[in-house]
């Protein structure tokens, strides 16, 4: 009975479900091995040898199919059909065979599927084949080259650019076109336009709009009608003159349907039309995938197999009849770079179930299939036909034309089922219906309207156009275009506002340093020519260890050159990078760099301890200037708090200040001298914006902590005040007291307003509280631990059952019965559980003998010493394990970057 290996536990469920009880099907949860994330991980003086680690939550799942093999002598490696899959193959094969799980007359064999149907896993299961190494060597190329970036470029920012999280081989090129698409915006002047349109009549008393084309004879471009000035002239000019049709033309159109999905058209129309991220979309895909409902959906091919281009040509003329069916099947290639065209669309697998007959319960699942199926049928529809109808209309002296557009549909084709989203919405004249109009008949003019329009700048990138413009650009590959959009928004260098993707100021700084110092490695060229180079590997035509040679050869060095920069130089550099960002041109003409405080300082970027970044003034200490980095904010800049405070007013003959502290805004009463070191202070509460604090709500602060009075149990003192978690009550003789009891408060404004009574009934249900904390309960005693000894049992937690012994708990996984559990999988959760926490799991001590409890009555004193000197190897040995970890913590934490990505 052979093992079939796939990669989740959903998919294992279905095949299973096909191949019967024939076959052992186990799911390896992914990846099971990984590049560690340290130093040294690729040898780059060792033929770039790849040191794999398994993550410790795959070893029980790569010992699960090693127990397997015990008794099934033979292995089929069933991963998804593309590089990822082939990789995830490799990794089991090779991890399996260290483990010695795969003997030497183990078969091993790789079958793929492109959807997961009876017929597709069965047919798959007749054409066994190995492991395709140049796809491997590929994935090893990019797993590499992506580490040589991340683990090289990541602490070269750490050092000159304090703040920057990470960079990454294609993330940083992703995030450079966001950068310059907002440069663009920013940059932009509109320019006035106008243009006039006109409401005219039918002799039938119908109406329809035309706009004004020409004036003065002369056909009018987009900028000829300037200023309200000129529009009036031509609103004149049209109110004057009679107007007539002087022709009118009908042509012929047609509308052909788009092609059906690939992985990058799927994600742009799911964020059109349902505003789904690139991470959602396919997400909820690998769910439809996994159930059976759709084919792949990692491809960039956009053909279909001849039996699904058949199934759904039936399947069009039986829902909408025979002449929404074209007389041939339409054929479609794909026009982008490096198309893999083994790959076919994204389709249904049946062609005749719509997402309400297959029941789908999920709301993202649902509309998703939904849109994959209309897609997939509408794409082998008849097209659509219109016949586009122009009117001009003129004055007797041809001084003034107008023109109206529109379109009559005649057949709707495809468009009965499904019409392709648009990026930004386009006002198009040529959609309108026009009313019988007759050449030569007059035009009634019923209104003239002037529009002052203003152009536009580009507009912001969506995940959509995003995504449409890197594959434009052949960056990145279906596979990687969702793990990049959603990294540079989870490392904070992009905001997503409203769908659009704005640049966040850490990612200027990020993309100005590397354009400035790696230019090379984030030109659109460059990338899109690596991207090439794999696909190469990929199909056998280039080594991919001279890929990595020669690209390590040139980035090594350009890391190397970066060695002697100081980070003041960095600065000054960025500084004028940015320059039109941070320090835009003034109103009145004056320095927009000079310091606004001092007035002789000039302003520029500077790095603080904790990372990130300001705007500083250069005559720091005299002057303490400082305000957000980015640009001006006027606005923001009156209310804010000075370096050296903002008084809010006198009470009580002390002044009042709201000032800015190391760990946030507070209040302080008085001014710090001499003889006043420790003035009364009170951090503001986050609910509160601290450049709108004025006097009364401060008074209000600094009162704080409040005695509400003796508790009327046992006179000991009742206390509201405001705590690093919010505002709080507390039962003790005063609020310095470590011990006694808190109890939460529901609002800000009750540590001013609430009781005893109601002080005293919260405190009391605290109380309850803690006492009715019952120990947790035991549903399972397994036994003593066989390696350390102590109990080892099943308990019921808040979240679910869980292993415990002595101090550690370990999660039981969703999949595991608590009932059957043994004590070895038991003891391995354990271990697994202990790794992560730093702790060990030592070996039970052997019993002392009985001998050596007597100590010898006669010589005492030679008892001692050798128990000074246990003491002291003890200490010793306590000592080395502490000094050991310290170190390798240190070196982790200065050589490990984020976990890179493209």
């Amino acid at each position: 009975m052979p093992v079939v290996v796939v990669e989740s536990p959903a998919k294992a469920k279905t095949i299973n479900k096909y191949l019967g009880s024939d076959y052992t099907v186990l799911a390896s949860y992914g990846h099971v091995r990984d590049l560690p994330p340290k130093n040294g991980s690729v040898d780059t003086d060792n033929d770039f040898e790849m040191l794999w680690e398994i993550a410790s939550d795959s070893k029980k799942h790569v010992k699960a199919i090693a127990d397997a093999l015990k008794d099934d002598n033979a292995l089929i490696l069933a991963t998804d059909p593309d590089r990822e899959g082939e990789a995830i193959s490799w990794h089991l094969e090779e991890a399996l065979r260290k483990r010695k799980a795969i003997n030497k007359d183990t078969p091993v064999s790789r079958v793929v599927f492109n959807a997961i149907t009876k017929t597709a896993v069965t047919e798959a299961m007749k054409n066994p084949r190995e492991v395709d190494a140049p796809l491997v060597e590929a994935y090893l190329a990019r797993r590499a080259l992506d580490y040589l970036v991340g683990f090289n470029l990541s602490p070269v920012l750490w050092r000159k650019l304090p703040g920057a999280k990470s960079a990454g081989r294609v993330q940083s090129v992703c995030l450079r076109l966001i950068v310059e698409r907002e440069m663009e915006v920013e940059a932009f002047k509109p320019r006035e336009y106008w243009t006039v349109k006109a409401l005219l009549g039918t002799p039938g008393g119908n109406e329809y709009e035309a706009r004004l084309t020409v004036l003065g004879g002369k056909k009018l471009d987009r900028y000829d009608i300037g200023n309200e000035t000129s529009a009036s002239v031509a609103v004149q000019a049209v109110t004057s003159r009679d107007l007539s049709v002087k022709s009118v033309e009908a042509k012929p159109g047609a509308r052909n349907p788009s092609p059906p999905f690939m992985t990058s058209t799927l994600q742009q129309e799911a964020s059109r039309k349902f505003s789904m991220g690139a991470r959602q979309t396919m997400s909820t895909a690998q769910r439809l995938y996994e159930a059976g409902h759709i084919t792949y959906m990692r491809t960039d091919g956009i053909d279909m197999a001849p039996e699904a281009v058949t199934a759904a040509r039936e399947a069009i003329k039986d829902r909408y009849g025979a002449d929404y069916v074209p007389g041939s099947p339409r054929v479609y290639k794909n026009k982008a770079k490096n198309a893999q065209e083994a790959h076919e669309c994204i389709r249904p697998t049946d062609m005749t179930k719509d997402a309400a007959a297959l029941h789908i319960s999920d709301n993202d699942q649902r509309k998703l299939y939904d849109l994959i199926w209309k897609r997939t049928l509408a794409c082998q529809m008849e097209a659509a036909r219109l016949e586009r109808t122009t009117v001009d209309v003129a004055s007797a002296d041809g001084q003034v034309e107008l023109r109206a557009t529109g379109q009559v549909m005649l057949f709707d084709g495809f468009m009965r089922i499904y019409e392709e989203g648009r990026d930004d919405a386009v006002v198009d004249d040529d959609d309108k219906r026009l009313p019988m109009i007759k050449q030569g008949e007059p035009a009634e003019k019923r209104k003239i309207t002037p529009d002052q329009h203003f152009t536009q700048p580009p507009p912001r990138y969506t995940e959509a156009t995003l995504v449409k413009r890197m594959e434009e650009l052949g960056i990145g590959r279906p596979s990687t275009y969702a793990s990049i959009v959603t990294t540079i928004q989870d490392r904070g260098y992009v905001l997503k506002d409203k769908n659009r993707l704005i640049p966040e100021d850490k990612g200027r700084l990020v993309t100005a340093f590397l354009s400035n110092y790696f230019a090379k490695y984030i030109e659109y060229d460059f990338t899109a020519d690596l991207e090439e180079e794999l696909d190469d590997v990929s199909a056998g035509d280039r080594d991919y260890k001279e890929v990595l040679r020669r690209f390590w050869r040139d980035f090594s060095a350009a890391i190397a050159d970066t060695s002697e920069l100081r980070i003041t130089e960095v600065l000054d550099k960025i500084n004028e990078v940015l320059s039109p960002h941070l320090f835009p041109p003034t109103p009145d003409g004056t320095d927009p760099r000079l310091c606004p405080n001092c007035g002789q300082g000039k302003l520029s970027m500077r790095t603080a301890r904790s990372g990130g970044a300001f705007i500083g003034c250069s005559n720091y200490p005299e002057c303490r200037y400082t305000r957000p980095f980015g640009p001006p904010n006027p606005e923001a800049e009156a209310s804010a708090i000075p370096p050296e405070g903002k008084l809010l007013g006198e009470d009580m003959g002390d002044k009042i200040y709201v000032m800015k502290g190391r760990f946030g805004p507070y209040c302080q009463r008085g001014e710090l001298s001499e003889e006043n070191k420790k003035p009364p202070r009170q951090s503001v509460p986050k609910e509160w914006n601290p450049e709108d604090l004025g006097l009364e709500d401060a008074v209000r602060l600094l009162a704080l902590p409040r005695l509400i009075g003796p508790h009327p149990e046992d006179g000991v003192n009742v206390w509201a005040n405001i705590g690093r978690y919010g505002p709080y009550l507390k039962h003790a003789e005063s609020t310095s007291d470590r011990g006694g009891t808190n109890a939460n408060l529901e609002g800000l404004e009750d540590v001013w307003t609430v009781g005893m009574n109601h002080a005293v009934q919260l405190l009391a249900e605290k109380l309850a509280s803690r006492k009715g904390r019952g120990a947790a309960k035991t549903l399972r005693e397994i036994g003593e631990h066989p390696n350390a000894g102590g109990p080892v049992a099943i308990m019921e937690g808040k979240y679910g059952p869980y292993v415990k012994w002595e101090k550690i708990n370990a999660t039981l996984p969703k999949e595991s019965d608590p009932e059957k559990l043994t004590m070895e999988e038991a003891v391995q959760l354990i271990e697994e559980r202990a790794a992560k926490s730093g702790k060990k799991v030592t070996k039970k001590a052997a019993p002392k003998k009985a001998a050596a409890k007597k100590p010898a009555a006669k010589k005492p004193a030679a008892k001692k010493a050798p128990a000074k000197a246990a003491t002291a190897k003890k200490t010793t040995a306590a000592k080395k394990p502490a000094a050991k970890t310290t170190t390798k913590a240190a070196t982790k934490t200065a050589a490990t970057p984020d976990t890179p990505t493209e």
